[in-house]
């Protein structure tokens, strides 16, 4: 393992080896034959399989995305139409900011299930992982926050 792998774990789903960026040289004028051997230096990018989430895992993410932003996202429609029923029916008038508060709330609970969704299921393709995913959840912010501070030490 090298010294930047050693700092944080690799991802299940990750490529084995980091790809090399080329080196950059000094701006000259390049003759024709030295073109053709910077080509051949420059390794090809990454396919669509070694980038590619894998489906096992993919589905995971998608069923608790469904789970965590789809519950909150129908409370606040049935939030709605209830009020309207209680309005037309049954002539209760609800506080209009009451309504709107309660649907702020759960369709913003909604959209924090997309990232909680995608976050709590275990990217290891042979684990399937909890019911409510708070250990890979902590797992998987770990290794995003880690990602975020070398990307940030790189660019500095």
């Amino acid at each position: 393992m090298s010294a930047e792998e050693s700092e944080r774990s690799r991802l299940p789903f990750e490529p084995k080896k980091k790809r090399q960026k080329p080196t950059k040289t000094q701006s000259k004028p390049a003759a024709q034959p030295q073109e053709s051997s910077k080509q051949a230096d420059r390794k090809r990018p990454y396919t669509k399989e070694e980038m590619a989430i894998p489906q096992v895992v993919s589905q995971r993410m998608i069923r608790r995305v469904a789970g965590f932003c789809g519950v909150p996202t129908a409370l606040g429609i049935s939030a709605l139409v209830v009020s309207y029923l209680l309005a037309s029916y049954f002539n209760i008038q609800l506080p209009p900011i009451a309504v709107l508060l309660v649907n702020m709330g759960l369709f913003g609970l909604g959209v924090l299930g997309i990232t909680y969704g995608v976050l709590s299921a275990s990217w290891d393709e042979e684990r399937v992982g909890s019911l409510l995913g708070l250990g890979e959840f902590n797992t998987n912010w770990g290794r995003m926050v880690a990602v975020w501070r070398e990307t940030r030490q790189k660019n500095s």
